[in-house]
């Protein structure tokens, strides 16, 4: 004699038999989709960073620029001795501390001295800062200034023309 079953346990047998949930298969698929997922998001971060720390290697470069632009203009008369001498041979001058026995040129070079100081302590990766001078012959006496700030962004131990740079240019008479 067959066992017959009550009507209810018989349909939860079936629903049982049959395949429901999550096969391996498409539990791995999720895991890989979720997976590159979470990979574009950690580079997207890294990108955002990278872009962030140029940003302010870029904002640095600029206000040291223009606080040497800003020097050279109160300091019209050394403006020769800034294009003369190299930020990092110059030394700090002690008359300088006052106003009283400094010198026009005594101040370029103590003006020099202190942006080399400031460059190197901006954070900038290998920091070169340069003062270029070209007077025009349409216009005697002006005298247009460029400085200019490399620093090594790619951290290949090289400042070349992969590097970014800051470059401002502006008149003394």
């Amino acid at each position: 004699m067959a066992l017959k079953l009550p009507l209810v346990s018989h349909r939860l047998f079936k629903l049982m038999n049959k395949s429901t949930g999550f096969t391996l298969i498409e539990l791995l698929v999720a895991v890989l989709v979720l997976s590159v997922g979470l990979l574009g998001l950690a580079g997207l971060q890294v990108t955002g960073l990278k872009n962030n720390q140029n940003a302010y290697y870029r904002s640095q470069a600029t206000q040291l620029a223009y606080d040497m632009a800003d020097r050279m203009r109160a300091n019209v008369i050394g403006a020769s001795t800034y294009t003369s001498n190299s930020a990092s041979t110059a030394i700090t001058q002690p008359t300088c501390i006052t106003t009283t026995g400094c010198t026009p040129q005594n101040m370029a070079l103590n003006d020099l001295f202190e942006w080399n100081s400031n460059l190197l302590t901006a954070g900038l990766p290998m920091v070169v800062g340069t003062i270029t001078v070209v007077t025009t012959t349409t216009t005697p006496n002006v005298s247009i200034y460029t400085i200019t700030i490399k620093w090594d962004d790619n951290r290949d131990f090289i400042i070349d023309n992969n590097d970014p740079s800051f470059s401002t240019s502006f008149q003394l008479q």
